[in-house]
This record gives C-alpha cells, sequence and structure tokens, in this order.
C-alpha cells in the first residue's frame, strides 16, 4: 500500500470518528485544514484526497480553504454566511404557494376549468399538476407546503341540517322545560328512536378489535342479505334521569306499533318498578320515522298504552332534521356502535347479549330483549279512530307538543 493510500484511509477514519459531532460548518472547516495539510506534504491534491476519504464535495472544501483563509471570519453563531445555503422553493417560484392554494381551494369545486374539481386532491395529483403548469416540485414538499398554508387530511363533518324551520330553536327551549318540569316532579322522561337496522350473519362490523397478529377474523365477502336471519331493528328507550336504557331487538318491520310496543317493554321491565308512583311520562322523539309526529298508528297505540297504564303520556317532537340532537343517540346508541365495533353479528342472540354488556365509565346500563313479534306494515287508521283519541294539543306547536290521556280520565 503507498503512501498516499495509508494518508487517505488515515483521513477516512478520523472523518467517520468525528463526523457525527460536526456540523455543517466545521466539517467544511475540517475538510479545508486536512487538505491544506496534505499540500503541505504533497505539494498537490489535497482537495481531492480529502473528497476521495470522506464523500465531502470538492467545492465545499474549497469554500472552506477560502474561508480559513480570508480576513473576514464568519461570526461563531453563524454555519454559513447570511444569505447562503439552498434557496427555498417557494423564493425560486414566487406564485408557487397561489398556484397550489388555488387547486385545493374548496370555491374551485364550482369552478368547471379547474383540472382536479372531479378528482381526488392527493400530493401525487397536486405535483403532477403543479408540474403540468411549469413549476418544480417533488410530492413530499407538496405536503409540507400544504402543512404551512394550513391544510391537513380531514374526513367529512355532518354539520348540514338542510333548512332550518323558524321555530326551532324555540322548539328546543321547550322541550327542555318539559324536561326540567317533569325531573323537579320526579316524573319518567325517556327520549326514543330506531337504531339503524342491522344485517345478522358472518359480516363485516365497522371498527378493529385486537386478534392474534395476521389473524382476523374471516367474514363474507358479500353482504347479501341471509333470508334465513334477516335483519333487527333496535328500537331503543332512554332514561334521561337514570342513564339506564332499554333496547327492544325487533326481527320485524319498524311500525309505530313497534314503537309504542317497545315503550311498554320498557314500562313493565324496568320503569314501572323506577317510578312507581308515576301518573305521567315525557317522550321525546324525532319528528319522523315510526315515531313521526304525522303517523296517525303511533297516536292510536300510545291512547292504547295511555288506557293500559292509566299514565298522561307527554310526547314532544324534535324539529324537523334535528334527529342527531336526540339524547339517546349520543349517550347510549354510540355506545353499543362502539362495543360491537369489529364483532360479526352472527345471531339476535349476539345482539342481544352485546347491546347488553354494554357499559360506560359514567354508569350507563342497558337492558336488551329480543321481540320475535311480526309487526304488519301499512296499517291504515280511520279518521274515526282518530279522532276518538283523547289529545290535548299545546298552544305552541300542538303538532310536536301533545298530551294523550287515558280515556277513562276523560269519562
Amino acid at each position: 500500500m503507498s503512501v498516499l493510500q495509508e494518508k487517505i484511509i488515515s483521513i477516512k477514519k478520523e472523518f467517520d470518528d468525528i463526523s457525527d459531532f460536526l456540523d455543517e460548518r466545521r466539517i467544511r472547516l475540517w475538510g479545508a485544514a486536512k487538505a491544506k495539510a496534505y499540500n503541505c506534504l504533497h505539494n498537490h491534491g489535497g482537495v481531492m484526497a480529502v473528497h476521495k476519504a470522506t464523500g465531502i464535495s470538492r467545492p465545499r472544501i474549497y469554500l472552506g480553504l477560502k474561508e480559513i483563509t480570508s480576513e473576514e471570519r464568519l461570526d461563531k453563531s453563524r454555519i454559513r454566511m447570511k444569505g447562503g445555503g439552498r434557496k427555498k422553493v417557494t423564493q425560486k417560484q414566487p406564485t408557487l404557494l397561489k398556484a397550489l392554494e388555488c387547486l385545493v381551494e374548496p370555491l374551485t369545486r364550482g369552478n368547471p376549468e379547474s383540472p382536479l374539481r372531479w378528482t381526488c386532491k392527493s400530493t401525487y395529483k397536486l405535483r403532477d399538476e403543479l408540474v403540468a403548469k411549469g413549476y418544480q416540485i417533488s410530492q413530499p414538499k407538496v405536503g409540507e407546503l400544504l402543512s404551512e398554508l394550513g391544510y391537513s387530511l380531514q374526513s367529512n363533518r355532518k354539520t348540514d341540517e338542510g333548512g332550518k324551520h323558524p321555530d326551532r330553536n324555540a322548539q328546543f327551549e321547550k322541550i327542555n322545560e318539559t324536561v326540567k318540569s317533569f325531573q323537579e316532579q320526579g316524573l319518567p322522561s325517556i327520549s326514543v328512536d330506531t337504531k339503524k337496522k342491522e344485517n345478522i350473519g358472518n359480516y363485516a362490523n365497522k371498527g378493529k378489535e385486537y386478534h392474534k397478529k395476521g389473524q382476523p377474523e374471516e367474514v363474507n365477502v358479500y353482504d347479501f342479505i341471509n333470508k334465513e336471519l334477516g335483519k333487527v331493528a333496535p328500537y331503543g328507550i332512554y332514561d334521561l334521569f337514570k342513564n339506564e336504557g332499554f333496547v327492544n331487538v325487533g326481527i320485524s318491520s319498524d311500525t309505530a306499533e313497534f314503537a309504542v310496543n317497545s315503550i311498554r317493554s320498557w314500562w313493565d321491565e324496568m320503569g314501572k318498578a323506577e317510578y312507581p308512583n308515576a301518573t305521567q311520562l315525557l317522550i321525546t322523539a324525532d319528528c319522523g320515522g315510526s315515531n313521526g309526529y304525522k303517523v296517525r298508528l303511533w297516536k292510536t297505540e300510545l291512547q292504547e298504552f295511555a288506557d293500559e297504564t292509566g299514565m298522561i303520556i307527554n310526547v314532544c317532537h324534535f324539529p324537523p332534521g334535528t334527529s342527531k340532537w336526540n339524547k339517546i343517540e349520543h349517550r347510549m346508541f354510540c355506545c353499543i356502535s362502539q362495543n360491537w365495533r369489529g364483532k360479526p353479528l352472527i345471531t339476535r342472540e349476539t345482539v342481544v347479549n352485546l347491546i347488553g354488556n354494554t357499559k360506560t365509565k359514567t354508569g350507563l346500563k342497558i337492558k336488551a330483549k329480543l321481540d320475535e313479534n311480526i309487526y304488519e306494515k301499512g296499517r291504515k287508521i280511520t279518521d274515526k279512530e282518530l279522532e276518538s283519541i283523547c289529545i290535548e294539543k299545546s298552544d305552541f306547536h300542538g303538532e310536536w307538543n301533545y298530551k294523550i290521556k287515558p280515556k277513562k280520565d276523560v269519562l
């Protein structure tokens, strides 16, 4: 091995030992010092020798040589001269940020000229579009610039409830006042609704659950309805004061008869014991569906329930388009969905058990029951039957707020 080769190996070893502790400036100056020392011994070739041994670029070493021989010394607190280093991509291309923002700005969706109007705006597609416009930029840099502009990946948020009824807020206040009044009197107040129908069988269920790595639970590829098992319709009743719930898991149609029978089951299973002296019951419900304010069968069935229990049934409906404000949605149904996430609903009993075992840190308790009754769809209520209902409508939106009294109290 020649002396020159030994010298290069020596330089390489020394650089490997200290390089992790040097910043950009010290590497530049160290390389220049080594090149200068090499030239003192061998007259020339120092820059090339250091470059080969360490990989430090020759321009960088020359810059270091210039720096150590210059009378003007760089301030110790700086790594390079002011204005040195690679220019930012946005400095080289001043209109780049504006062009990028125009591509992702939501208002451009309505612009027929926008090339990305009908495509997913990934960083790759944005990069391609910018390159097509003549800009020089990489895909990772697009992501960095989007972050600088305040953009991030976000999913849709359900906030648009459609057209708002002019008395929307007033109805919420009415419901709140009524619930408070019932609470002060120690009378039962419940929130009711039907949860989304669920396929029964070995089907995929949204969410994830812990399993051994590489051993996920295997389910059917397609969600074709099992004709034998069908679907279930969980109708929920949530006690606004006790933080307790009841779910009647129906296997038939979600009708008003099913809805009121679910309330009846709650009363027999839970409500009667909790409120033995109750003379009135308050039901808060959506304005549509099986318990909608326009459904004749709903009011007819409530009349039967009032006659059976001897209670006055008070009903307050939420305004149109505000079903998500119903307490049962975010105090009970969301907890049920979380409890059975990632679990295939193999049988009806599986659904009942998963609902019944739903608990929260705030003390929520739910009782579930399978309802195997068959409820007839399309039952018609005549005008005569409707007129026989002992209903007392509120002065404020009587269609939303009303009482149904037991007939024996009227006679």
